[in-house]
């Protein structure tokens, strides 16, 4: 068998200067909701033989992880949905072991989180995302049309128990949750969780439209600031959010403002999709296809050059916009095909 690593690969640095060690990875674009600002209630889902295998999927982070990856995480639609997808996890933990990796998380929607919390915290997995945009059992409901409150919050539990450190995820939704806003903080900071509130993006399709659904987080903030005192935060977890404390709680608040304030400057990120589909920008269409290398060859070289090549391609910014005269989407694909 051919030796799978037969040059030491060159670290990732874009045209920007900017230094790429931050790997999203979408394990499936399959989901056991269906919310209502990132997919369609009638999604059609890839052919499950279209996906990349867990192995290739363990294959291809690693060979990131070789060229200077040091944060991965595992995303979707829900990553838990995917069938036996702890061993993904399990066999992934190894570069925390070594040290190549510092982190190994997941962004999830916590209706599986329950079953899974111990599990991911035997792996090494130290901090996880969850999506949670009401507290209201109704109103959850209708945002994410099929899902149970009760299992995501009996999933945080399990997961904070477990020792992992939550942090809560929550889209500013006009006329729908933004009356509960000081409510979710007030609750997440209670149970010593951080939250980061995130404007909508314009990613597929859908309905209701996007103007219906945008609350600009420069509203939220200054409203949060007519109640509480906010000190700037330096704190950074190598996303996009921008963190402020709130005096009161003692807590962190994040602001995620892909539309009112473009953050790219600082971007470190790239993203995989479930087929092996590198995006190196979550609002640009310039794709790569590193299924074909992977599968071409034992060795990993093949790999190496493309994913080199489609770095070199990583633009300045994203141009998102919610075109108020057609409504059109910036980019087509929903939100759960590139990964959350």
């Amino acid at each position: 068998m051919l030796n799978r690593v037969t040059v030491k690969p060159a670290p990732m640095i874009d045209p920007f200067g900017r230094t790429i060690d931050y790997l999203r990875v979408s394990v499936t674009d399959r989901c056991d909701f269906r919310c209502v600002y990132c997919m369609a209630e009638n999604m059609t889902f890839l052919p499950k033989k279209d996906l990349l295998s867990l192995e290739e999927l363990d294959r291809l982070c690693s060979a990131f992880i070789a060229k200077g990856t040091r944060k991965l995480r595992l995303t979707g639609g829900e990553p838990l949905v995917r069938k036996e997808v702890m061993t993904l996890f399990r066999s992934l933990s190894r570069h925390l072991d070594s040290g190549a990796l510092d982190e190994l998380t997941l962004t999830t929607n916590g209706s599986q989180l329950k079953r899974h919390a111990a599990d991911l915290a035997a792996c090494g997995v130290r901090r996880i995302n969850v999506s949670l945009d009401t507290l209201d059992a109704d109103k959850f409901r209708t945002i994410t049309r099929w899902g149970n409150l009760q299992d995501v919050l009996d999933g945080i539990d399990a997961a904070l128990a477990a020792g992992i450190h939550v942090k809560i995820n929550a889209v500013a939704l006009k006329g729908v949750n933004e009356a509960e806003i000081e409510d979710l903080i007030i609750w997440a900071h209670g149970k010593g969780m951080d939250i980061s509130f995130i404007e909508v993006m314009p990613l597929g399709d859908i309905e209701p439209l996007r103007l219906d659904q945008y609350l600009p987080l420069s509203v939220v903030r200054a409203r949060l600031m007519d109640r509480w005192t906010l000190q700037e935060s330096s704190y950074r977890t190598g996303g996009p959010a921008r963190y402020v404390t709130v005096s009161e709680t003692g807590g962190r608040v994040g602001f995620i403002t892909p539309m009112t304030h473009n953050f790219c400057e600082s971007c470190n990120r790239v993203r995989i999709t479930c087929t092996g589909t590198l995006y190196m920008c979550l609002g640009q269409d310039d794709a790569a296809d590193l299924r074909a290398p992977l599968r071409a060859s034992e060795a990993d070289d093949l790999l190496y050059s493309a994913i080199d090549q489609a770095i070199s391609r990583k633009p300045k910014g994203h141009d998102f916009v919610i075109d108020r005269r057609t409504n059109r989407p910036s980019v087509t694909r929903h939100m759960s095909t590139t990964g959350g």
